[in-house]
């Protein structure tokens, strides 16, 4: 049985708190066997306990250090009710951007952000080695090599999930990483001793454990030692994931309402079944459109997003994120109204058609084409130009999964492991484009037959 609560986090008294509440069950069989079975470990045997003589109080009398197929994780062994503080954490052993060496933070700029100052302090505790005081903690954080966000995937990797908008993300990330690195790099370079071998990816590491660790704070972000062993769990606020036999409890919570390109490009780590999925796609105003110059003018005024390809031309694309559609035949929440209101610009053939929608929005709130053109058939043209584009990318879509093989794995070796995460996210966005397929279809017959008929 798996026990699901709500958990909330407070700063009170200077101490990072964790409570249950709004206790509720879902029943759902756990097998023994299964990878997902947690179990106590015993290279963290000593952690728990020298956090709390560095904090001089308990943390926590309910949770310990395991493993389960998350990885790391916090397990409970005791009953937790509703109300339950599971773990408190003193600010006194949580790091904070202020604890990095004072001579280092003196030279870094105002634009240099909390998290790449607590990337430099894990890089020096890394470079301390045992003599650190953190040690404990350091040592037991992932590994390069352990990490899976896209940052550190090559490039035949990243080819795997190039129909995803994650693929240009994760290029202007690490893009972005090195433009950082390279302006903290005269400061680093003051300190030879710790860090004339630190490289471009010591820097990404550090900065990725930073990113999918770290928790907001009144210090901006802070590194909380045990609590940071939570897992996320996509469909709540916490869950304890229970196996009665051994009397253990893994607890997890959510990190957010994520899609998998987020989870994975910030945490390294997809779901099977995401039901925050969502997909982002570009459309344009076509080079041959008589009234191309009149739409694009329009589409400015309204506050659409131009694009300039790299010959100079100006393509004006604008890209709208789909989530999935729940509803066949319902008002197809899911596909934004910028969207279908971009596809009905799209498919007026007058200027006088142009100019009515222009007065339509003047009228009523401003909003230019949001509701159903008044020619039935220029409407249905307009989702049908929807549908063209939905149906090219979930062929493309379907092409780019069946390429990556994943039936099959002959080891469970790191491209394997990335290549069953990029199934995760293609056939999770793809999951969204044919529910909106599906739901276009039917509002495109019903207003066919409505047409038929009057």
């Amino acid at each position: 049985m798996w026990a699901v609560s709500r958990l909330t986090n407070l700063w009170i008294h200077g101490t990072f708190l964790f409570q249950f509440s709004r206790l509720h069950f879902r029943l759902k069989c756990v097998s023994s066997c299964s990878k997902a079975v947690p179990c106590l470990s015993e290279d963290c045997d000593e952690f728990l306990p020298w956090l709390e003589r560095k904090a001089g109080v308990e943390i926590s009398s309910l949770l310990s250090i395991g493993k389960s197929g998350h990885g790391r994780s916090l397990l409970a062994s005791k009953f937790i009710r509703a109300g339950d503080c599971i773990l408190k954490v003193p600010f006194s052993v949580q790091i904070t951007p202020d604890k990095i060496l004072p001579e280092i933070s003196w030279l870094l700029g105002d634009d240099v952000g909390y998290t790449a100052r607590l990337a430099i302090f894990i890089l020096v505790e890394k470079k301390m080695g045992q003599d650190s005081r953190w040690v404990p903690y350091i040592s037991r954080l992932p590994r390069p090599g352990e990490l899976h966000c896209t940052i550190f995937w090559s490039e035949d990797e990243l080819d795997m999930v190039r129909k995803s908008a994650i693929y240009h993300e994760t290029v202007n990330q690490q893009a972005q990483l090195e433009k950082e690195f390279l302006a903290i790099r005269p400061v680093l370079d003051h300190f030879p001793q710790i860090f004339e071998d630190v490289t471009l990816k010591d820097f990404m590491h550090a900065y990725a454990l930073v990113g999918s660790r770290a928790w907001g704070s009144s210090k901006g972000l802070s590194l909380i030692p045990f609590a940071d062993f939570l897992n996320h769990d996509g469909f709540s606020e916490a869950v304890l994931l229970s196996d009665e036999h051994k009397q253990i409890s893994e607890v997890l919570i959510r990190y957010g309402k994520f899609p998998n390109t987020t989870l994975l490009q910030d945490f390294g780590f997809t779901l099977p079944y995401n039901v925050h999925d969502q997909v982002q796609i570009w459309v344009g105003v076509p080079q041959h459109d008589p009234l191309r110059m009149m739409k694009l003018d329009l589409l400015r005024k309204h506050c659409a997003q131009t694009v300039t390809n790299t010959d100079g031309f100006d393509s004006f694309k604008t890209n709208f994120t789909i989530k999935e559609v729940r509803s066949a035949s319902r008002k197809g929440k899911g596909i934004p109204q910028p969207l279908r209101a971009f596809a009905r610009v799209l498919s007026t053939t007058s200027v006088e058609e142009l100019e009515d929608l222009v007065s339509e929005a003047a009228q009523n709130d401003g909003r230019l084409a949001r509701r159903p053109l008044q020619n039935e058939s220029r409407e249905i043209q307009a989702h049908q130009f929807l549908l063209s584009q939905i149906s090219q990318l979930i062929q493309e879509y379907e092409v780019s999964i069946k390429s990556l093989n994943t039936d099959k794995p002959t080891s469970v070796g790191r491209l394997t492991i990335r290549a069953q995460m990029a199934q995760d996210l293609l056939a999770g966005e793809l999951r969204v484009l044919k529910s909106a397929s599906t739901w276009l279809k039917n509002y495109c017959a019903t207003l066919s037959t409505a047409e038929d008929q009057s």
